[in-house]
């Protein structure tokens, strides 16, 4: 399907992308999503603003005990980049199993982000190693933590004349590691986990049990408490609503969340 007509501005600055925000652009970044809802119609924006065109909305760099990726980053910069493969390798290997190469080399790290699929990596992945986004307005900036960013199905806490600017990862956020389960390569995750070990405590984030990604709280528990890996996969899924459909039931999926949860933090144990 053609989608419908849509005014385009490229912008050079940040300052021109806030204020077509401000004026009801919606941004586009890879345009890896966006661009097939386009076509299906599920979405019609009057306007759009590409993002492309701002070189500080790209790299990646350290800031004081944090890592800083720019919004516009592609998937594939962040996959191979040995900062974040150091200090937060579960986000570099999100980052390295989403779709094709075509889509690692096009799609952003900010643009994934923002699109809040439920069963997107990266989002999980933020969360597990407790990242989080600067967003910017024409009025201000503000800080997001990754546990605050999705707030439901596609949907973020972003206000709609914000724009994700950053996206920060703590410098050393102990040993961490991504797993998945799907049926391609190029799939969504039916399930995957983000485990982090640091200074001796498991974190652990789900993707594909709901609408946004979730800690594995009862995982953490029995982990932390020193129990059975068995026991702690057996919770990883507690107090989730998955539903029944193609991709398997729900008791099928909190199944998976054990085993991604158990295979994420084995890797991140090294």
């Amino acid at each position: 399907m053609i989608p419908l007509a849509t005014s385009y501005t490229r912008a050079t600055s940040l300052d021109e992308a806030l204020a077509a925000l401000r004026d009801g652009a919606k941004p586009i970044a890879g345009g890896q999503s966006l661009v097939p809802m386009m076509r299906l119609r599920l979405v019609s924006p009057d306007a759009l603003v590409d993002l492309a065109g701002i070189p500080e909305l790209t790299g990646i760099r350290h800031d004081g005990n944090e890592i800083v990726i720019g919004a516009m980053t592609r998937h594939r910069a962040v996959a191979t980049s040995p900062e974040v493969q150091r200090g937060a390798r579960a986000v570099a290997e999100a980052a390295a199993g989403i779709g094709s190469p075509a889509v690692r080399n096009r799609g952003t790290i900010g643009g994934s982000l923002a699109h809040a699929d439920p069963h997107a990596d990266v989002p999980a992945a933020l969360l597990a190693v407790g990242g989080s986004v600067t967003v910017r307005s024409a009025s201000g900036s503000r800080t997001i933590a990754a546990a605050d960013l999705v707030v439901d199905y596609l949907t973020t806490s972003l206000a709609e004349d914000e724009l994700i600017v950053d996206v920060r990862l703590p410098a050393d956020a102990g040993q961490s590691a991504y797993a998945k389960f799907h049926r391609r390569a190029i799939d969504w995750s039916i399930v995957g986990a983000a485990a982090a070990l640091r200074d001796g405590k498991v974190s652990c984030a789900i993707t594909g049990l709901g609408s946004r990604p979730v800690r594995a709280t009862g995982f953490e528990d029995v982990v932390n408490a020193g129990g059975s890996l068995e026991a702690a996969a057996a919770r990883a899924g507690e107090g989730t609503s998955p539903i029944d459909d193609l991709d398997g039931s729900a008791e099928y999926k909190r199944h998976l969340a054990g085993v991604m949860a158990t295979r994420a933090l084995a890797a991140a144990r090294g």
